[in-house]
């Protein structure tokens, strides 16, 4: 028979909406909110009639720029607005502790709780929690008051929505969390209250040290024994430790309770995520009065100049993305179905790691990263711009970013600044500041700093352990060929550097197609042609691949995302560079190009398949497929002469003369036991001239994806 308690951490561990153990509840609280936007005029607020009138019944997650944001440059609200909530405080719950716990919020929020103020927090993107024991009314009904701001400030990064959006409202999910007098700490900077750490990691042993923070709210002292326990996927124990404890009153200390491994099964990334379970209980005899469940993945990270990234030892590919969450038609309010579609696409793609920019994401993706074996890098949202104000608030949500992610055993590194420049000297110091902040908050892990200029001695460089760039030959500058030179000359210059590619590509607009193509694209022109997107991925990924002085390297994007500030590409608030569409239903054709090249999955994809109006007769065909050399045919005939491209997947068959009118082209690989196979129907008519810039207009503008 399976026990009370048994049960109660068998469905934890299952990772249930409502978490229940002895001593902790943990209620999801999204239902039954109301909502009001600004702007609101200072004295209206105060109006008795502004809580009663003029509400709409939302449920969380929620954000009021979900459309706004991504339809018109320039034309979103950003700032004031509320939410409440009336709800029953059970009377059982006076003598505990009951704390709100925000997943994330746009960007500024003031929580009211029967009318006294309870709390502020200033970021958009990392949780909060406040203590709401001492507002309640219990056997009653309470009210909730959040008012919310999104309005860019110079003390809150980021201080602008030049590069991104902040969606404003209760854009994460909720929870109500109801502990006894002593428990783990909830509010410390709304972590687990745990910190795992491992040393000495190796297919032999490791050593686990597991630091707690328990909070005695009570005016007593207390005997208790804390209790850690590490069991496998099967829930089987395979470590413990159980210490008594002389817990002093009114006050939080810290613990660490040391355990080690026999043995273990490493966490070794795509190949083996395999996770254990760390569970940390405070008890009084044998009654569990707290208990707190994490993971643990058993892993090794070193970072070697010049030779790459290796993982337990062993050198681990790096094939990275990166990802914005926001989606078309739902802003940053997803529900773990949107994570988990993203997730899919960046696992199908072969992607190995994964570059979270520009600022904290779901606790969700992140143990989904966790469990899937993708490398994590994560970072705050100190990008675009400095004022000078933004110092305070850029070390709160790093060491917010850290505390409450710092269990997850994907993530590798802490990103401290993306693009932020003038004046050089307060950006320096300032990343020098937030480097020693993780380094006392998580000695472990790396720190890593990004700039957009092609020179490692830019002022605002060195300042980090990794040093990331971003570049767009082809696209912001030079020509797609140029990132070769570039990369031999850094090599050659600063071969001690641990140096990586943390954004590159070009954006692309699938309504424009063109065969008509050079080294360059002014962006700032209004035609944003998929094909070009797709040259400079092909060029500078092969370049890369063969580099393994670039560590990793991340490409700039998985999705297109929303940019309020922008009007570019014939499509209004919108940064086209993803390999899959805003709406997550076309997947371009360089989508395919590192499918091709990373995954194991099989792929056999004709490029070009949008650019169904050719205008040349003499043309190319391009296939990418890493099952075989594929045969082709064209209405049928046979084609002769196929080469391979820039990669061992990269097909190409020059100087194909279409027919007039209707083209099938067709590739086919045998395989053993295996057929794959691809189609593409293409048209070439005698009279059909259209330039790029003619083909942009005849397919006017693109707002839907």
């Amino acid at each position: 028979m399976i026990g009370k308690k048994q049960m109660f951490l068998l469905l934890f561990l299952a990772g249930t909406t409502v978490a229940r153990v002895d001593g902790r509840s943990v209620q999801p609280f999204n239902d039954g909110w109301q909502f009001k936007q600004g702007p609101f005029a200072a004295n209206e607020v105060k109006a008795p009639a502004f809580m009663e009138t003029g509400w709409d019944a939302v449920t969380l997650p929620h954000t009021w720029n979900a459309r706004d944001m991504q339809v018109q440059h320039n034309a979103y609200y950003a700032g004031e607005s509320y939410y409440k909530k009336r709800f029953h405080a059970d009377e059982s719950w006076q003598g505990k502790a009951l704390f709100l716990r925000f997943e994330g919020v746009g960007q500024v929020a003031d929580l009211y709780v029967n009318g006294e103020f309870a709390g502020n927090h200033k970021g958009g993107y990392s949780a909060f929690a406040f203590d709401l024991s001492a507002l309640l009314k219990y056997g009653q009904e309470n009210e909730l008051l959040l008012r919310v701001n999104n309005a860019a400030r110079p003390d809150v990064i980021p201080v602008n929505h030049n590069l991104f959006g902040v969606y404003g409202g209760i854009y994460r999910p909720v929870q109500l969390i109801v502990t006894e007098a002593i428990h783990v700490d909830v509010t410390d900077h709304a972590s687990p209250g745990i910190y795992i750490t491992q040393q000495n990691v190796s297919e032999k042993q490791a050593d686990i040290a597991v630091k707690v923070k328990i909070v005695n709210e009570s005016t007593t002292q207390h005997l208790l024994t804390l209790e850690t326990l590490i069991v496998d996927a099967r829930g089987k124990q395979v470590a413990r430790r159980a210490e008594p404890l002389v817990l002093s009153p009114d006050g939080t200390q810290a613990h660490v309770q040391h355990l080690r491994l026999r043995r273990p099964r490493l966490w070794h990334g795509r190949l083996d995520p395999y996770l254990y379970k760390v569970i940390v209980r405070v008890k009084t005899g044998d009654e569990i009065r707290d208990e707190v469940v994490q993971p643990l993945g058993v892993r090794h990270y070193e970072i070697r100049a010049g030779e790459g990234f290796f993982l337990n030892g062993k050198r681990y590919p790096m094939y990275g993305v990166t990802r914005h969450q926001d989606w078309w038609e739902l802003g940053s309010a997803l529900h773990e179905a949107q994570h988990d579609v993203d997730l899919n696409m960046i696992m199908e793609i072969g992607a190995t790691t994964v570059r979270l920019a520009h600022y904290q994401q779901s606790d969700y993706f992140y143990s989904r990263c966790d469990t899937l074996g993708l490398i994590v890098w994560a970072e705050i949202p100190f990008v675009n711009r400095v004022t000078g104000e933004e110092r305070e608030n850029a070390k709160e949500q790093l060491r917010e970013l850290i505390r409450q992610s710092f269990n997850h055993p994907s993530i590798y590194a802490w990103g401290l600044h993306n693009e932020v420049y003038k004046p050089h000297a307060y950006t320096a110091a300032l990343t020098r500041e937030l480097h020693d902040l993780a380094k006392s908050e998580d000695p472990d892990r790396y720190t890593a700093a990004v700039n957009g200029y092609g020179h490692m001695t830019h002022p605002v460089n060195g300042n980090a352990d990794i040093q990331g760039m971003n570049r767009y030959f082809g696209w912001y500058e030079k020509k797609i060929k140029d990132i070769k030179p570039w990369i031999e000359e850094l090599e050659s210059r600063f071969p001690d550097t641990k140096f990586m590619l943390t954004e590159y590509g070009a954006d692309a607009n699938i309504l424009h197609q063109t065969e008509h193509l050079g080294e360059s694209l002014n962006w700032g022109a209004p035609f944003y042609p998929e094909t070009f997107q797709t040259a400079t991925h092909e060029y500078q990924w092969s370049i890369i691949a063969q580099h393994p002085y670039i560590i990793a390297s991340y490409l700039w994007n998985t999705f297109d995302f929303a940019v309020p500030a922008w009007a570019r590409g014939g499509v209004e608030a919108r940064n086209m560079k993803g390999l899959v569409t805003f709406d997550r239903k076309i997947k371009k054709d360089s989508f395919y190009w590192y499918k091709a090249n990373w995954s194991a999955a099989p792929v056999l994809y004709i490029t070009q398949r949008r650019l169904k109006e050719r205008e040349k007769r003499v043309t190319t065909i391009t296939i990418y497929s890493n099952v075989g050399v594929p045969e082709v045919t064209l209405n049928g005939r046979a084609l002769e002469g196929i080469r391979q491209g820039y990669t061992p997947v990269h097909y190409i068959l020059d100087n194909v003369t279409l027919d007039e009118g209707k083209n099938v082209i067709t590739a086919r690989v045998a395989r053993g036991e295996e057929r794959h196979g691809d189609q593409v129907e293409w048209n070439f008519l005698r009279e059909y001239k259209a330039t790029g810039a003619e083909a942009q207009e005849n397919n006017g503008e693109h707002g839907g994806f």
